[in-house]
């Protein structure tokens, strides 16, 4: 059963205090016209977008799959496939996307998914102290650790994102 958010928070900040891990949220004014969700949250939050990262559900051989990769650039399907073990990967449909996560698209969170997926995170996340990723709706970010995500949501490391 999906858990509700309340006005203290979302289902993955809610995920991350169960799990005792430190977090940072990053609230903003989120603009209904905004092109690209993360792009406007690296933007308004004035944080450099190659420490912000999109989650974008994925399909493989008909299983959903999460990728988790820099704002900054594009998911490469071809090497989130290979990461996954599978020849060939397609963004998800985006209402089953939501379904799946309990998540409406743009806040999309990795963390608190109503039925958790197979999750790759891009390996240059690995590189920083600590990066953003959806909070769990549209104008939330939280900034945590990129070993705390892995270890949270299982992820796999994998250079998943190309530049834009």
């Amino acid at each position: 059963m999906a858990r509700k958010s309340t006005a203290q928070g979302t289902p993955a900040t809610a995920a991350l205090a169960a799990a005792g891990v430190s977090f940072v949220l990053h609230p903003y004014s989120h603009d209904p016209a905004a092109a690209s969700y993360g792009a406007e949250a690296a933007a308004v939050l004035g944080i450099d977008p190659a420490r912000v990262f999109k989650t974008l559900m994925v399909e493989v051989e008909g299983r959903l799959a999460v990728g988790i990769v820099p704002v900054s650039g594009t998911l490469d399907l071809k090497a989130f496939a290979a990461a996954m073990g599978a020849k060939k990967a397609a963004m998800a449909d985006p209402a089953a996307a939501q379904r799946r996560t309990g998540y409406v698209l743009g806040g999309i969170s990795p963390l608190g998914q109503r039925l958790p997926s197979p999750t790759v995170l891009d390996s240059s996340a690995l590189e920083l102290d600590t990066m953003l990723v959806s909070g769990g709706r549209r104008g939330l970010d939280i900034e945590l650790a990129p070993l705390d995500l892995v270890r949270l949501t299982d992820a796999v490391t994998a250079p998943i994102g190309s530049n834009a």
